[in-house]
């Protein structure tokens, strides 16, 4: 299994209740694959660069977990699917 480091940025017009479910999705899709969770944290509600999809601010977390190579490409369609990801970067960590 590889260590991946995955950032991504929730739509802050959402209730907190929704924020956090949203944000619960990825790390859910990483535990439903059988890989292992090793850090879940949340960043808190950060300005941005420039505007993605009118808005300026973002709820941003950072989710560290190990998998399979074939993870990502379920991280990729749910994150594109859900339209309250903005963005989302996943990196592979070299050990």
């Amino acid at each position: 299994m590889n260590k991946y480091e995955l950032m991504y940025i929730i739509n802050p017009t959402l209730e907190e209740k929704d924020i956090k479910e949203n944000a619960e999705t990825l790390k859910k899709v990483v535990e439903s694959q059988k890989g292992k969770v090793l850090e879940f944290k949340e960043m808190g509600q950060r300005e941005l660069a420039y505007e993605i999809k009118k808005h300026k601010n973002g709820y941003y977390y950072l989710l560290t977990f190990e998998a399979k190579p074939e993870v990502i490409n379920e991280i990729n369609h749910v994150a594109n699917v859900n339209e309250n990801i903005l963005r989302y970067l996943v990196i592979k960590v070299e050990d």
